[in-house]
């Protein structure tokens, strides 16, 4: 503007130009008073714009001084804050809170060897907790996250103990039995004390239920020195328990293994896996998946949690896994186990763990540590017998622990209360004093309580209850006679539906329940007018079924060698229905084991000769009438030698393991024959009857001779 501001003042039309000019006001607005021809009107219009410039300068000017006052204030408490911090730290007082946090992170992770990699994360959330107001929600996310980082034992292990022989009186002091667990044991043992350090293995037990497998992953971590972590899969069906949740979830948590790290503080500790074989699948994922990674030798030294979302090392973890089946384990994950078979008990392992484990643990926990209570051999001989056949001592146990609660029951109600009087109710320095409340209806309270009602004080302490002294003149003999007035009637009345000669078309075969126990089965045929139908009860399973039409048809087959027909274009029993049963009805039965006795009652039954009822069989049956190996088979000796079974008939591909896992005591009396061939069974089970004099041993001749072996 070259005009001075004099100039301005004495030219009314300069100075609604010089006001435009200096304004930062809207271009219409401007480009109005420039359009203006009227001197009255320019000046009207350049007012208004230099009100609006007023108003907003005023405007300004205030936000400009409220926020200088809000900088000085702030920069007034931080100064003040900082001297305050200084003062604390001079005179030794504490810091504040997030301080003293960021030290004690500090000071656990410098106690923790960190891989490299996990030490960048600590000091990036451990940055970001610095920064963060202890009011804002990521701070409590990031602090409980640097919580769990530091609660993995980086590096932290027990020491070693490969100490064979203490290792192996541990075993033995909580376990009767189950060599092959403990051998494996020992055999880890073994090989961590030449190498001098060992790795995670991941064995599987897998038994009945009540043999012992959860208890002995305890006692193997106490003989390897190990801590012991417990957790159980059964029916679950959530991802995250093994893998962990996100961190954005609320209430976010990693999964089981790092929770067990967490608790144990080691690195290698002994980690149990429970009922893997129950382990469920939903909508949240495949658990069972989750633990392939966690299980793999390969893969677990960088285990990755979703939580923890770093590689966290779980190969120095010893895994044990127990199931009660392998069926239902998916074979990825069975792959990488190494499966141990923990066998049912026989009647002599179970007596001896009855007489030095659960009676003793019984007869304590009852009260009667000190009493004069016997519990006879032969009465938990008939326990054993009659009332608990199933392979593991679960069940023993509850009836043992039966006996000595009615032992106990019956000693206090002998004596009475003169004998056993309760101790008076004394005033300690543990009393504690409190009130009842008055709780009764108006209607009911006595016509004394209209004032008020005053709260009834009863006298409560925190004093341990001393144990009654019982007399020295109690004596107890639980013994055959009168066990079952502490245990009710036998459950089992009998140990085989035919001990005579049974009628034609029966046979004894055996069979392995799903309680891990075996039993004596027999297999009922008979036959009525009809059209050649085959019809099987008894709820049996589709394989047995199948077993049954197996066997039928290589009966039929051969018809003529086995002299039911009289010419091999002869037709055998297609006029006649052939009704198979199993008792009993009400227990399911499955698997192919019965393929050699339901053979061999179709021929008793065509052939019209009786089969010995001292002799049982198991075995699966081809078509052509070959002997294939079946399972089972310690349970399955040991139902036959408590039956009084004189001879057994079992596949030759089963001889090791009749040599190696069955106990002598079973064996005893027990002629056991070896057979590759149904002619060979048949001619073990008929012979010198007429039809195996007169017509198989010439028709059907024995190419090679059974293997008979007496224990």
């Amino acid at each position: 503007m070259s005009n001075s501001a004099a100039n301005v003042f004495d030219e009314p039309d300069k100075l609604a130009d010089f006001a435009a000019a200096v304004s930062t006001g809207d271009v219409e607005d401007l480009q109005a008073v420039l359009e203006s021809l009227s001197l009255e009107d320019r000046l009207q219009k350049a007012l208004l714009i230099l009100k609006k410039e007023l108003i907003n300068a005023q405007l300004q000017s205030k936000i400009s001084r409220d926020v200088e006052s809000k900088i000085q204030k702030r920069q007034r408490e931080y100064y003040l804050m900082e001297q305050l911090k200084g003062i604390k730290k001079e005179l030794g007082m504490e810091s504040d809170g997030k301080d003293k946090l960021v030290e004690r992170f500090k000071e656990k992770a410098g106690k923790l060897a960190m891989p490299d990699g996990v030490k960048k994360v600590f000091d990036e959330e451990l940055n970001k907790l610095m920064h963060l107001e202890p009011a804002a929600s990521e701070f409590n996310v990031t602090r409980n996250y640097l919580d769990w980082l530091t609660a993995i034992p980086w590096g932290v292990h027990s020491p070693e103990n490969f100490n064979i022989a203490h290792a192996s009186k541990v075993l033995d002091e909580d376990h009767y039995g189950l060599k092959d667990v403990k051998d494996r044991i020992l055999e880890f043992l073994a090989v961590g004390k030449l190498r001098g350090t060992v790795e995670g293995k991941i064995i599987c037990l897998a038994g009945p239920p009540g043999v012992g497998k959860t208890s002995i992953g305890k006692s193997i971590a106490r003989a390897l020195g190990r801590q012991f972590f417990r957790f159980s899969v059964g029916g679950l069906t959530d991802v995250a328990e093994i893998k962990g949740h996100r961190r954005t979830y609320i209430g976010a948590m990693p999964g089981k293994p790092i929770q067990a790290l967490k608790k144990v503080a080691v690195e290698n500790p002994l980690i149990l896996i429970d009922e893997v074989d129950k382990i469920g699948r939903g909508h949240n994922g495949d658990p069972a998946s989750a633990l392939l990674e966690m299980l793999d030798p390969e893969q677990n030294k960088s285990f990755l949690d979703h939580y923890m979302d770093v590689p966290v090392d779980l190969s120095r973890v010893l895994f044990v896994c127990t199931a009660n089946v392998l069926d239902t384990i998916p074979a990825p994950l069975l792959d990488r186990m190494e499966v141990l078979e923990v066998n049912g008990y026989v009647a002599a392992e179970k007596m001896n763990i009855a007489e030095k484990y659960l009676s003793p643990q019984a007869k304590e926990a009852s009260g009667l540590k000190d009493v004069d209570i016997e519990l006879d051999p032969e009465a938990i001989e008939s326990l054993i017998r009659w009332y608990c056949r199933e392979s593991g001592v679960r069940n023993l146990k509850k009836h043992i622990d039966k006996i000595y609660r009615k032992a106990a029951f019956k000693i206090v109600d002998d004596l009475g209360e003169t004998a056993l009087p309760e101790p008076d109710a004394k005033e300690t320095a543990n009393s504690v004093e409190t009130q009842e409340a008055d709780v009764k209806p108006a209607s009911e309270r006595l016509p004394g309580d209209e004032h008020g009602t005053e709260p009834d004080r009863v006298n409560v302490t925190t004093a341990v209850r001393e144990p009654l002294k019982i007399p020295d003149s109690v004596q107890i003999r639980v013994n055959k006679e009168n066990l079952k007035d502490y245990v009710g009637p036998p459950v089992y009345h009998k140990d085989r539906l035919y001990s005579k000669t049974p009628p034609i078309g029966v046979s004894t075969g055996l069979g392995y329940l799903g309680n891990g126990s075996g039993s004596v089965m027999p297999i009922e045929v008979t036959s009525m007018p009809g059209k050649g139908a085959l019809q099987l009860t008894g709820k049996l399973g589709e394989v047995i079924r199948e077993s049954a039409q197996i066997a039928l048809s290589w009966v039929k087959a051969n018809a003529f060698l086995l002299g039911i027909t009289k010419s091999e274009a002869d037709l055998t029993m297609n006029d006649r229905d052939i009704h198979l049963h199993m008792p009993e009805g009400a227990i399911g039965k499955e698997g192919p084991s019965a393929g050699t006795a339901i053979l061999t009652a179709f021929v008793s039954l065509f052939t019209r000769t009786p089969v010995d009822p001292d002799i049982a069989m198991t075995g699966e049956v081809t078509l052509n009438g070959k002997v294939l190996p079946v399972g089972g088979l310690k349970e399955k000796i040991l139902a036959a030698h408590r039956s009084g079974i004189k001879k057994l008939l079992l596949p030759i591909a089963c001889k090791s393991d009749v040599d190696e896992n069955v106990p002598k005591s079973v064996k005893d009396g027990i002629e056991f024959v070896f057979v590759d061939d149904v002619t060979q069974v048949l001619h073990e089970v008929f012979h010198n009857s007429k039809i195996e004099q007169d017509r198989w041993r010439e028709t059907l001749p024995v190419e090679e001779e059974a293997v008979r072996e007496k224990y």
